[in-house]
Formats: structure tokens, sequence, C-alpha cells
């Protein structure tokens, strides 16, 4: 009796990440080339597809580890994590957890937090283009019932807190970037990505402004998103802060 869809689909998902399965060469058609040849072509494919996908997802993280460790980073990945979705651009949702963990990566402990700036700059360029808030909005809500107004932030945009400075990172990281060593005692980063009209780009906040986004994303509304800033940063003020978020196009449309 051959086996179950379900049970040959499963054996084959494990052989594409190297648990060999000796009862699917049976069920592989081969002329020339062996069966177990065939599956071996077919995972060293695979393998190198979704590790093309993932460097170009997580180029940065690529940039400073260079392309022999992310090689075997991507191979090892991939190894206990497949894609669920057939568009690669959603493969590695859970890479940068992975890199937390990564054995060989703990000399590096912002690598995982540059692994997350990666793939909120990746999920903000693929998010689509929903209308921004613009200050003429808000012009026609009256003055008392902005304290309790809730505003949700661009579709695809992300707040990354570090306890490294990621964004210079980031930055020297890039193709013409500095040479500079990056001081990694600099500070915290706390950064905005946002999707832009043809591409993705992060801003740096300050701490109060940092704790007033988190605040919105949680659902509150401005007057205690507010509080949240003025708890964080004894500086923060909202009509500034505010000002340069509807400035950056920070925020979707109101429904």
């Amino acid at each position: 009796m051959p086996p179950a869809l379900r049970d040959l689909q499963a054996a084959f998902a494990a052989q594409l990440v190297g648990r060999d399965h000796a009862e699917l060469t049976p069920h592989i058609e081969g002329d020339s080339i062996p069966a177990d040849a065939r599956l071996r072509i077919y995972r060293h494919h695979v393998g190198h597809s979704l590790g093309a996908a993932l460097a170009a997802t997580f180029p940065t993280v690529q940039a400073l580890v260079g392309d022999d460790f992310f090689h075997a980073l991507a191979r090892d990945f991939v190894a206990c994590e497949l894609p669920t979705q057939p568009v690669l651009a959603e493969y590695g949702a859970g890479f940068s957890v992975f890199v937390a963990d990564y054995g060989p990566a703990r000399g590096l402990p912002y690598l995982a937090d540059v692994a997350r700036l990666d793939w909120a700059l990746n999920v903000a360029f693929h998010a689509p283009a929903n209308r921004r808030l613009a200050a003429a909005d808000l012009s026609a809500i009256a003055a008392e019932r902005l304290p309790s107004l809730t505003l949700d932030l661009l579709d695809g945009a992300a707040l990354i807190g570090s306890d490294y400075p990621i964004d210079r990172i980031w930055h020297a990281s890039q193709p013409g970037g500095s040479s500079d060593a990056v001081d990694l005692a600099a500070g915290r980063a706390d950064l905005l990505v946002l999707r832009r009209a043809d591409d993705a780009a992060f801003v740096a906040l300050r701490a109060g402004e940092a704790a007033f986004v988190a605040s919105l994303i949680d659902g509150s509304p401005l007057e205690v998103a507010a509080t949240s800033g003025q708890q964080a940063d004894a500086a923060f003020d909202l009509s500034t802060a505010f000002a340069r978020l509807l400035g950056l196009q920070a925020f979707a449309a109101l429904q």
C-alpha cells in the first residue's frame, strides 16, 4: 500500500533540509540519474534559492558577517524553517530570533537587532501604499476630541529598539559606507521604519518620541501616548513630536 500523500509531503520536506528518508526513493522516477541523486540535486537547488532569498532580505547581516558565514547561517536556518508561503519576500520572519540563539554569532550581540531592522525594511517595502494622514485631515476634528483620538501607523511601519547603535551599524555596512569603527557603547537606538514612495527607510527617534509611538501602536489615544512620552523623557513635547511624525507621513489616514 503506497504511503499517504501527507506522509510523502512530510518526508519530502524533511529530505530538503537534510534528513534523508529512504522510503522516498521508490516514488522518484529516474532515468540516467538515480533517484537519490535527483533528491540531492533538488535539495541543493532549494537550499541555494532560499539562501539567496535570505541574502536579499538581510543584506546588512550578510555585509557584517561576510559571505561564507552568512551561507552557513542561512543553511542552518533553512534546515530549521522552510517557507510556508509561495512568496519568498515573506520568508525570514523568524530569522532574527534564530540569529539571537545562533552559537557562532554570540560574539556579535547586535546582529539579531540588525536582522530585525533588515526584516522591518523588507516588510515596509512590500507593504501596500495606503493613504497617509495629513495636517488638513485633522482640521475637521473638534479640539476637544483630539486627546481621545487613536491613530494607526502606516501599513508595514515598525518601531525597532536596540541597546546598540544599529542605525550607525546599518549605515556603515552600506556600499560606500564609512570605514570608521562604530562605537558599540554609543547608546541605544530607537528607529521608526516606514514605507516610502519607491523604497523603505528609517528615522531615529528620541526616547520620548519612541515611547509615544510605542503607546500609539498599543492602541492608546493621543493623551495617554503623550504621557508615555513625557515619562520617558521630561523634555518630550507633544506638539513638536506630533508635527515631526506628521511631516514624516508616519500615520495612516483616519477611517
